[in-house]
């Protein structure tokens, strides 16, 4: 295949796995080009999809995706291209064996220029830049593959810990039935005089989320995403506040992940009462396995500030317990008086326990 042959086909593979709802841009189509060339042959090694479905593909579906196109766009172009004549081969000889002229060929600069494939010659006018964005595109669940077993704590333990975060009060509509009060009532009376009914009771928890973003805490931005997306989803929560910070949360915190938009700390504690539930997800700096002395020292600024407003605070660390050691991480665990734990189903159970004001059930 030339290398124009080849430039073609990968604009068409391109433009047939836009058509399919990849999210490609010109990017992803010159760093293919890159890593093409005339020598590059799809119909003769299987393999030569792989570099490419490494560069395009970022989950399994999207792979089957570009498989299948991949197969489609191979077979198109192997019917649409010209069968090789082997020069060193001799034609075949006649029957009649008195010598025959050859037809006389054109000359190769009298023969026409090829048309070029409708695929090809308007590929260039339909490429548009596409805006740079990092989709997000979950991987498909297989019922036979246990995955679950090498994260630390999974969406669904997740969700059905935030169940135990109640903050119950008894200030709905009056229309549960009392049983126990109506039968003490006629018991006393000694006649009916009718059911008793009682408030119903609602979860009047507030929940304030404060989640360290980029820098050490990047490989652990799924596991954070969840947690605050389950938090939001929990029905039973009456309020779920999500700020983001780096490193250590300051004067400001940011409303959104990107860290663009930004509120003041003062202004959020003074929201806060003493039933105000606060949760911080951060490594405290045991991701990188040293003690930073100014970190340990806002953080500690940071802590006092909060306690003047609420005792139930509590720290996630998806490190390792043991990674803590010698590091940032084990002088802010003692600021807390024990209360970070490790991100896992025991840890997040231990959190809520915190969060709750109830004593910890085991260590």
């Amino acid at each position: 295949m030339s290398a124009f042959q080849t430039t073609d086909f990968v604009i068409t593979l391109f433009l047939a796995l836009r058509q399919q709802g990849l999210v490609l841009g010109v990017g992803e189509l010159l760093a293919v080009l890159d890593i093409t060339d005339a020598s590059w042959q799809p119909e003769a090694d299987e393999q030569a999809r792989l570099p490419i479905r490494l560069v395009w593909c970022h989950s399994p579906a999207e792979e089957q995706i570009f498989d299948d196109v991949w197969a489609t766009t191979l077979a198109r172009t192997m019917q649409g291209a010209p069968q090789r004549i082997d020069e060193h081969k001799p034609p075949p000889a006649p029957d009649d064996p008195s010598p025959v002229t050859p037809p006389e060929q054109p000359r190769p600069e009298a023969l026409p220029p090829e048309p070029l494939p409708p695929t090809a010659a308007g590929a260039a006018a339909r490429l548009e830049p596409l805006p740079f964005y990092v989709p997000f595109a979950p991987a498909p669940v297989d019922a036979h593959l246990e995955l679950g077993s090498s994260w630390p704590i999974t969406r669904r333990q997740m969700a059905y810990a935030w169940r135990y975060l109640r903050r119950p009060l008894a200030d709905g509509p009056c229309d549960l039935l009392d049983l126990a009060a109506t039968i003490d009532i006629t018991t006393r009376s000694g006649i009916f005089l009718g059911p008793v009914y009682r408030r119903r009771e609602r979860n009047h928890a507030h929940l304030v989320l404060l989640i360290d973003q980029n820098g050490s805490m990047m490989p652990f931005h799924r596991f954070t995403r969840d947690l605050a997306t389950t938090a939001q989803d929990e029905r039973s929560l009456e309020q779920v506040e999500v700020y983001y910070f780096h490193n250590v949360p300051a004067e400001h915190l940011a409303t959104d992940p990107h860290l663009t938009t930004s509120i003041e700390l003062a202004h959020l504690l003074e929201r806060c009462t003493p039933e105000t539930s606060i949760l911080i997800a951060s490594d405290a700096g045991a991701a990188r396995g040293y003690r930073d002395p100014e970190r340990i020292r806002a953080t500690r600024t940071f802590v006092r500030q909060v306690e003047q407003h609420t005792l139930l605070l509590a720290w996630l660390n998806p490190m390792p317990h043991e990674r803590w050691a010698h590091s940032s991480a084990q002088v802010i665990a003692g600021l807390l008086r024990g209360h970070m734990f490790q991100m896992d189903a025991d840890g997040l159970s231990n959190a809520i326990d915190v969060l709750r004001g109830q004593p910890l059930r085991y260590h």
